[in-house]
């Protein structure tokens, strides 16, 4: 939030919004066949609308005080927008910095009825890594599980289809990985031979309408593994294809 406060100019403050596991519905943009974008809310199936989730917030301090209104908040795009006065962004920076609830009042300032309104909060949060995921190798539950993304140097690429490593997670026995780097380095490898082996079949794999697959690799002190089950699902997915390949590390 400092980051945020320090980089934006005096009149505004942006910030960017994950995915929000406790809304039941999300704002986005979608561009129609006119090429004009509109906004919708995309809500759970069969739950009622209470809790809609944004993909950003805007703070824009320019609001005149001769406008009339306190404060106006309205949705832009797949976003937020609040319009304050000079005055309310320099006490809402300086919440900001304390690590304070902020409450603005949205509406005209002759309003009897001032029923809109933004609220800052500071909440305690648990980070639950990788909630929902699972192994497409066996099922397992990805959920708790570290897990960090990966970039390869080398696409590769076939009858209009590409197959790449996107994540590497690592189901730890009973400490940490001695050497992050070394490890990552080593999942890069294994997805490089991995991607190497399976493009040449990638339009047969997509046609058959497989879009993931793991590998999970066996690492000890002294030797490296390869579960005989995970090499049976390698061998035999030369007729199933994926746009990801998820590395499984274990």
């Amino acid at each position: 939030i400092l980051k945020v406060i320090h980089s934006c100019n005096e009149h505004v403050i942006s910030i960017g919004a994950s995915f929000s596991l406790e809304a039941d519905s999300h704002l986005v943009c979608v561009q129609n066949s006119d090429g004009i974008y509109q906004t919708q809310a995309n809500s759970a199936a069969g739950q009622p609308r209470k809790v809609t989730g944004a993909s950003f917030v805007v703070f824009n301090g320019a609001l005149k005080t001769s406008s009339g209104f306190l404060a106006k908040s309205s949705i832009v795009e797949d976003g937020m927008m609040v319009q304050i006065t000079q005055d309310m962004m320099e006490a809402l920076r300086q919440a900001l910095r304390d690590k304070k609830d902020f409450r603005i009042t949205c509406g005209k300032i002759d309003s009897g009825d001032l029923s809109e309104e933004v609220t800052i909060r500071w909440v305690e949060t648990v980070d639950i890594k990788n909630k929902g995921i699972v192994s497409p190798i066996d099922g397992q539950s990805m959920e708790g599980i570290p897990s960090e993304r990966i970039c390869q140097d080398t696409d590769f690429e076939a009858h209009d289809k590409v197959v790449k490593c996107t994540e590497v997670f690592y189901l730890l026995r009973d400490r940490e990985p001695a050497s992050a780097v070394a490890h990552l380095q080593f999942a890069k490898e294994i997805a490089t031979a991995c991607g190497a082996a399976l493009c040449p079949h990638l339009k047969t794999l997509k046609n058959s309408g497989m879009n993931k697959i793991g590998l999970r690799v066996s690492m000890d002190i002294d030797m490296v593994t390869f579960h005989p089950y995970i090499m049976y699902l390698l061998i035999c997915l030369s007729y199933p294809i994926f746009s990801d390949l998820q590395l499984k590390k274990s």
